[in-house]
């Protein structure tokens, strides 16, 4: 699961009964190298850390700062957003 996930929680009388997790969750790129304009080879991937420190795979052309969806279940990179 990615960290800064938001879940939903039900309760029946102070007793969790389900918790719901969102299937995406949008978040900044905090550090990765810089992307090389016209750089757009077909499946090339980088590391990148995302805001909350965790490590993902992102196309060459994303950038520090550029906000990326992310799916919780796998941890992998969907879209810029």
């Amino acid at each position: 699961m990615v960290e800064g996930a938001k879940a939903i929680i039900a309760q029946y009388k102070d007793e969790i009964v389900s918790v719901e997790i969102a299937v995406t969750v949008e978040l900044n790129i905090a550090e990765t190298e810089p992307g090389i304009q016209g750089d757009r080879v077909s499946g090339a991937r980088k590391p990148a850390t995302l805001e909350t420190g965790k490590v993902i795979q992102v196309p060459l052309f994303v950038n520090i700062g550029d906000r990326v969806k992310v799916d919780t279940r796998s941890g992998e990179y969907i879209t810029r957003v």
